[in-house]
């Protein structure tokens, strides 16, 4: 502690990666993050969290960038803080398991490229699903002096979902050889009261540092940090205020105004955080403009605590349900959700396993009989792909989906050959950096179509009047 009693609390910022990824869909463009970098750098943040999570996907996508690309130019410009991804475990970012040596080179290229710290996450809290990625930064980290590796709880409600069991886990990740440890509390479950309890039992298992992570959705995460920084939590999450609350985070300069003049006092300057959210405004009534920015989003839905569901998961069921012309049966699908997760083991709901409980729910309610129709990755769930639930899974459902089929519970990855070469034999033709393959193993299809527009803008060659089939090319 700097002075008798004082414990300044930490803040990660989160308005170029989670905030924008909860609010508007990821579509915050590099060029734009670029002329406040100088700014940001100068407020004193524990860390900046800009890349992983949706960003990648997004990027290639949708914004024709490459995520590498973005990473090295924030590198660049925060001189002084600390940069900070969201990694899923054995997932990496894409939406399977992938071999462990794709994880560690994916882990090693992040650190190279400007990541400080890396919040690596499962979706069903298998710690085995973790080891890996931590393993490999810790490894880094030997070689290099630089990495952090931070494991990320999702935190969820339930019967198996006991005080014991987040201490347990607590004192596990510690053995695992993990830097810190983070609460994310992705559909803002964590109520104010429950979060003294919690950091309390945390902070006397575990002498890891703890963040929390939480977002608006229900309304009550800024009284949850307000509580939880009285207990002790030593970093939170919040975001620049045109960019917070509803499905994002609380708001920056509100939690730093909340514990000004306490023994918490961030020290943070106002005046610099105002000029901050004064470059985001006028972004935020833009995308509110062009319909980017649903006012649904930022709103109280206090919801989220019955039915447990992230904000990002519900414009996806809102979605999905559109595509069928069947909005009519949103409020069922959301009641069929929580069955779901129970057949599935009671899982946290938090990508990919939020995908895989919304669309098996839309397709159980649209169907008229549960289960008639499974999806793929209900049925590697049901098969233990994904790894290990907290309760068993529905032995009913796993006979109607998968009936007789064998089933995983060993580690998932430990069934994966090596497949970084193989991968490179595929992409080799679209090569130009060492990180491309890593590319390619996340999103093959988006990564290639990604590789060929940024050859065509090499050369100058208009995409649109291009003719793909015999590959001729106007300039």
């Amino acid at each position: 502690m700097s002075e008798q009693g004082k414990k300044p609390i930490k803040i990660t910022e989160t308005v170029l990666r989670d905030a924008h990824q909860s609010l508007i869909a990821t579509r915050m463009p590099t060029e734009f993050m670029l002329p406040i970098i100088d700014k940001m750098d100068k407020v004193g943040y524990h860390s900046v969290e800009c890349w992983g999570g949706a960003t990648f996907d997004a990027s290639l996508r949708f914004l024709k960038e490459d995520p590498w690309d973005r990473l090295r130019k924030l590198r660049d410009g925060f001189k002084n803080t600390k940069l900070q991804m969201l990694f899923r475990g054995q997932n990496i970012l894409g939406y399977r398991p992938y071999a462990d040596d794709v994880v560690d080179y994916f882990v090693q290229k992040s650190i190279s490229n400007g990541i400080d710290i890396i919040r690596i996450f499962d979706c069903l809290n298998d710690l085995r699903n973790l080891q890996e990625a931590v393993n490999a930064t810790n490894r880094f980290k030997k070689q290099e002096g630089r990495g952090h590796a931070q494991v990320a709880l999702s935190y969820t409600l339930g019967d198996a979902y006991t005080l014991e069991y987040w201490t347990d886990t607590a004192k596990k990740i510690e053995e695992m050889g993990a830097d810190s440890i983070c609460i994310k509390d992705m559909a803002g479950l964590l109520v104010p009261y429950k979060a003294t309890e919690l950091i309390s039992a945390m902070k006397a298992a575990t002498k890891l540092p703890i963040q929390l992570h939480t977002h608006y959705t229900s309304g009550v995460a800024g009284m949850t940090y307000l509580k939880a920084v009285e207990a002790g939590v030593d970093v939170i999450d919040t975001a620049m205020s045109p960019f917070s609350m509803g499905t994002s985070q609380p708001a920056t300069e509100v939690m730093v105004e909340t514990f000004r003049g306490t023994p918490y006092d961030t020290g943070f300057d106002q005046n610099l955080l105002a000029d901050i959210a004064d470059y985001f405004r006028p972004y935020q009534e833009e995308c509110l403009k062009t319909g980017l920015l649903n006012p649904k989003v930022m709103g109280v839905n206090i919801k989220t605590l019955l039915y447990q569901v992230p904000g990002g998961m519900l414009s996806n069921l809102v979605s999905q349900l559109k595509e069928q012309n069947a909005e009519d049966k949103y409020y069922q699908v959301l009641e069929e959700v929580p069955r779901v997760r129970k057949d599935l083991g009671e899982p946290p709901l938090v990508t990919p396993s939020s995908q895989i409980v919304g669309t098996q729910a839309v397709f159980n309610v649209l169907m008229g009989e549960r289960y008639k129709v499974a999806t793929k990755e209900t049925k590697g769930m049901l098969r233990g792909e994904y790894g290990q639930t907290v309760k068993p899974m529905s032995q009913e459902v796993i006979d109607k989906v998968i009936p007789g089929e064998k089933r995983i519970t060993c580690r998932y990855a430990d069934t994966i050959e090596n497949e970084l070469s193989k991968l490179e034999d595929e992409m080799k033709e679209w090569k130009q950096q060492d990180e491309d393959v890593l590319s390619y193993a996340l999103f093959p299809q988006v990564a290639t179509d990604f590789f060929k527009y940024r050859q065509a803008q090499q050369e100058k060659v208009d995409m649109t009047q291009a003719d793909t089939k015999t590959g001729a090319y106007p300039v």
